[in-house]
């Protein structure tokens, strides 16, 4: 019997449909809470949150983010940005931001832990979730910084992790084969 930890662990996928339904705001409130309680180096909690609910701005991040790929020499952004249909927060109705303190040596790392804490928590209430890497290619672009105000992102921060969050459309995925040789024991 596996308990409900390692459970939601091995059951968690990056989601990629979802639904238009807004997540419940407890639920919102509980996976910030996971998020806010991630290890950091030295206590250091070197992040800050960024929750997006609005579709217009979403949709306009998606759309930017488009076309400066699009123009780009990113080879692997471009050609996302080129697939029809293509959404970078994957039509998400809820998407949160994480920024670090640029100060602190450990931020990038520590805003990754508390990206895990996020993703486990949503799978645990049943929120689907996708840690989307492509929009730091434009809220870390110097012709975009004006998107650093509009979303809050204080003064010193730098925009590392974002995730992508929603009711699943689809429920059952199943889990790519995993590497086997990756463990190495000296006992």
């Amino acid at each position: 019997q596996m308990n409900e930890t390692l459970k939601v662990i091995r059951e968690r996928r990056s989601i990629r449909d979802f639904r238009e339904e807004q997540i419940k705001e407890e639920e919102l409130q509980a996976i910030l809470e996971a998020g806010i309680y991630a290890p950091s180096a030295r206590n250091g909690q070197p992040w800050h949150f960024t929750v997006i609910q609005n579709k217009g701005l979403i949709d306009r991040l998606n759309r930017d983010f488009k076309e400066l790929a699009r123009n780009s020499d990113h080879a692997y952004a471009k050609r996302a940005a080129n697939i029809k249909g293509y959404h970078v927060f994957h039509n998400a109705p809820t998407v949160i931001i994480l920024s670090g303190d640029e100060d602190n040596h450990y931020s990038i790392v520590d805003c990754a832990a508390a990206v895990q804490n996020i993703l486990l928590a949503a799978e645990s209430l049943g929120i689907g979730t996708c840690w989307v890497g492509f929009i730091a290619y434009l809220l870390n672009n110097p012709d975009y910084r004006g998107y650093y105000e509009e979303l809050g992102i204080p003064k010193g921060y730098k925009q590392y992790h974002s995730i992508a969050l929603g009711y699943k459309k689809t429920l059952e995925t199943e889990a790519p084969e995993r590497k086997s040789g990756v463990i190495n024991y000296i006992r």
